[in-house]
């Protein structure tokens, strides 16, 4: 499976080839989901939360809201919703609309290799 930094800085694949942004991966690899979208970075958070959702990864402190039984990964890519809508322009009505708008919707199986550029 490709790694949580690989998959998060992708920005396109060619074949079974990822291509990764260095530049951003290397200035925002630490960073946790409410961060990255804080930074207006809002594909890189959704593609956080959902490679976390996918593999089940511990997440960093901050990135679990006050859920009282909720599904985390849920309440995370709401948040990552309301951040989007406080700061944009055009107010997104669910999550799968902010999946369509980014296209990311899962983490891809059959990545072979990486290509950072």
């Amino acid at each position: 499976m490709i790694s949580r930094n690989d998959f998060v800085f992708t920005i396109g694949y060619e074949g079974n080839t990822a291509v990764v942004d260095g530049s951003l991966k290397k200035r925002y690899g630490g960073l946790n989901t409410e961060q990255l979208a804080e930074q207006g970075l809002y594909k890189q958070a959704l593609s956080l939360a959902i490679y976390e959702q996918a593999t089940g990864a511990s997440r960093r402190p901050g990135d679990q809201g006050e859920g009282g039984g909720e599904d985390p990964a849920a309440v995370v890519l709401e948040r990552i919703l309301a951040i989007y809508n406080r700061n944009a322009d055009y107010r997104l009505g669910s999550v799968e609309d902010l999946k369509r708008v980014f296209g990311v919707f899962e983490v891809p199986e059959g990545v072979g290799k990486v290509l950072v550029v």
